[in-house]
């Protein structure tokens, strides 16, 4: 029993590490992919939103012409390397529909003290899936006015907005605007399949050994 034991976690334990392997080289292309995007000329912002797969298009380097509505703004808590503050969620009133555009950081001081352009105006950004719910322990309290993640859907009924977009958008900086802070997307992929897949072959080994161990 034990030889049997032995053998089958051996076999188990090679599966899961060529599965390993196999998810490090769609990881590999995926982040190959995400580079190609951000890096790729910006092409015009989808319009057909009904049929349009926004998974696909992740990170997508778009451009969209349209008028900010100011007074829908969101602000939503944020975390990043210039410290404590919050995203300005802003929706763009564009020929094809509303589209919520994370126009950048701005620190607790500066909450409602940022630049408004009026008017039209081109905005070019990278395409972002939207985070339902809230962060872990810290759900949106729409009531409240306290937003902790970026959720369309719930600021657009909470700002009497109707249909948007089922994405936003993380524009780029802008020259000469200090406020809000554009172009901070963070893009980080774990990539940890490789030591995965070597634990698991590791300890196919050590199964395996069992096993001959066993049958000696």
């Amino acid at each position: 029993w034990f030889f049997t034991a032995c053998v089958a976690a051996a076999v188990l334990f090679a599966a899961l590490s060529v599965w390993q392997f196999e998810r490090r080289v769609w990881k590999l292309d995926l982040i190959a992919r995400v580079d190609a995007r951000i890096h790729a000329a910006p092409v015009p912002m989808p319009v057909r939103w009904d049929v349009f797969d926004a998974k696909d298009a992740e990170y997508r380097r778009v451009w969209v012409r349209g008028v900010f509505r100011h007074d829908k703004a969101v602000l939503v808590d944020a975390l990043t390397e210039r410290g404590a503050g919050a995203w300005v969620m802003t929706p763009l009133a564009t020929a094809g529909g509303t589209v919520f555009v994370n126009r950048g950081f701005v620190p607790p001081d500066r909450e409602w003290d940022y630049d408004r352009p009026v008017g039209p105006v081109t905005v070019v950004g990278l395409l972002r899936l939207p985070e339902p719910g809230g962060r872990f322990l810290r759900p949106n309290r729409p009531d409240a006015g306290l937003w902790y993640s970026r959720d369309v859907a719930a600021m657009a009924r909470a700002r009497g907005l109707g249909r948007v977009a089922p994405f936003f958008l993380d524009a780029e900086a802008r020259a000469g605007i200090a406020y809000p802070a554009g172009g901070m997307t963070v893009i980080s992929f774990r990539n940890m399949h490789l030591v995965y897949a070597l634990t698991w072959l590791a300890l196919a080994g050590m199964a395996g050994f069992g096993a001959w161990r066993v049958l000696r």
